[in-house]
């Protein structure tokens, strides 16, 4: 299956309006696939797998903005370091360091989300409040000059009770709302990602400003 054209105009005009930053959930999915988005007039493409997103980059327009989703291990940032727009899922101040690593040797400052932990399930990755408040500590003690921290991404559980995900989301938020005045030459807290297809309306309504789309664009998984 290849895009759903009426179903990404529709939803490019929907969150345009409300000034949410729509990034196309591309995993699995072909090079071809994205150009027909791109050619829409889509430039902000979210993949999972860092292997995969290498391999994809260069077959495709250079002003895509690549944005990387899944759970970041530590020895993979070096191979997307050169040219990757966003990291969403920081979770340790270890994977921060190797980041800054990494872009410094590109000359580069990259930008990165905290993933906080805000699902019931266990298996979900992320930071708890406390852990949040000590890594900021240890920015304070250790500056990592070629970082940026633009804000929080949170994964909510997997499921359809709008109560339980709206109070997840509302934590989230919350969060965001406490640490955004905090503003240093690492720190600025302006992104919030959360939202996924089944449930990105309620996400906005408390106040996301990314959501990460996949089926609704492009079918189901592969």
């Amino acid at each position: 299956m290849s895009v759903n054209k009426e179903v990404y105009l529709q939803l490019k005009k929907e969150l345009d309006a409300k000034g949410v930053t729509l990034v196309a959930v591309s995993k699995t999915k072909p090079v071809t696939d994205i150009l027909e988005l791109y050619e829409l007039g889509q430039r902000d493409f979210g993949e999972n797998y860092v292997q995969e997103l290498a391999e994809k980059q260069p077959q495709l327009p250079a002003d895509i903005r690549w944005h990387f989703i899944g759970h970041l291990q530590r020895n993979k940032v070096k191979y997307m370091a050169p040219f990757v727009h966003l990291i969403h899922g920081v979770d340790s101040f270890e994977l921060l360091q190797e980041v800054n690593k990494q872009a410094t040797k590109n000359g580069r400052v990259i930008s990165v989300l905290l993933q906080m932990h805000i699902a019931l399930e266990e298996t979900k990755f992320g930071l708890s409040e406390s852990e949040l408040e000590a890594l900021i500590a240890d920015l304070a003690d250790v500056p990592l000059p070629n970082i940026r921290i633009e804000g929080f991404m949170g994964m909510a559980s997997f499921t359809s009770n709008l109560e339980t995900l709206g109070q997840e989301f509302q934590g989230l938020h919350r969060l965001f709302e406490k640490y955004k005045t905090l503003k240093t030459t690492t720190l600025s807290f302006t992104k919030l990602s959360m939202g996924m297809s089944g449930d990105y309306q309620l996400a906005i309504e408390h106040g996301s400003t990314m959501v990460r789309i996949g089926s609704l664009l492009f079918g189901a998984r592969q």
